[in-house]
């Protein structure tokens, strides 16, 4: 089929840096400061802090520190 996996070296985060940071804040932001009941429950709480907040509201240094929202509504304007 011609398809390859993807995959950094052993012992070297920096191969995958972008994916690397997203799960440092995924963890210390949401998972090291709550207790989920259920794996539905942490499902959803993963899902929610990423489609209403990663994506959506928080600021991000590739966008010159804008929130996703804020440069849509720019470069709508533009």
């Amino acid at each position: 089929m011609g398809i390859v996996a993807s995959m950094s070296r052993k012992g070297n985060c920096y191969d995958n840096a972008h994916v690397e940071s997203f799960f440092h804040l995924l963890k210390t932001e949401l998972i090291y400061s709550r207790h989920f009941e259920t794996r539905d429950q942490a499902q959803q709480a993963i899902f929610e802090w990423i489609e209403t907040w990663y994506n959506r509201q928080r600021r991000h240094s590739a966008l010159d520190y804008l929130s996703p929202a804020e440069f849509e509504e720019l470069a709508k304007a533009a």
